[in-house]
């Protein structure tokens, strides 16, 4: 395996890992009961040791991902790095007046009840939540993001995932 194409796996391997919000040693080794070591995948993800194809079907089927994602070119504008994460800080939320904020508090509040976390202190989205609540307060996504953005309810990486999707 050439050393590009190793790293390019590995590239795709981290960025798929990441996605998932798992950490090598109390993601990846923990949730396989240690079936995958932190140090074998770390060194995959690095490109310096090989993967057979047996153990990337394993690993796909671990990840929950079709093979093909893994490969490089394997899929176009595939997994080669994870989209920015959506981060709302919910302690700044409740500092924001709640005739601005309430339908966030509320759409926030709902996300929180689904999952069974609260933490309380930030709550990640998806972009499909950041379109809707673009519905909700009736903007185009990417003014809501600014303005999320300047409340200090969301990170700025936001705005390079509106900007991505934008693009497409």
């Amino acid at each position: 395996m050439s050393s590009d194409y190793a790293k390019q796996l590995g590239g795709k391997l981290r960025a798929i890992r990441t996605q998932q919000g798992l950490s090598l040693l109390h993601g990846v080794e923990e949730k396989s009961q240690g079936r995958w070591k932190a140090v074998v995948v770390g060194s995959y993800e690095r490109g310096d040791r090989a993967v057979t194809v047996q153990r990337l079907a394993e690993l796909a089927e671990f990840y929950g991902v079709p093979v093909q994602e893994l490969l490089p070119g394997g899929t176009p504008g595939g997994a080669a790095e994870p989209p920015p994460r959506l981060v709302l800080d919910l302690e700044r939320l409740t500092q924001v007046p709640s005739e601005k904020a309430g339908p966030l508090q509320r759409y926030a509040a709902t996300i929180q009840s689904q999952r069974g976390d609260y933490n309380g202190k930030v709550l990640s989205i998806r972009q499909d939540d950041l379109r809707t609540l673009a519905v909700i307060y009736d903007q185009s996504p990417s003014i809501l993001t600014e303005q999320l953005i300047s409340w200090g309810v969301l990170n700025p990486d936001a705005r390079r995932a509106v900007r991505e999707e934008d693009a497409s």
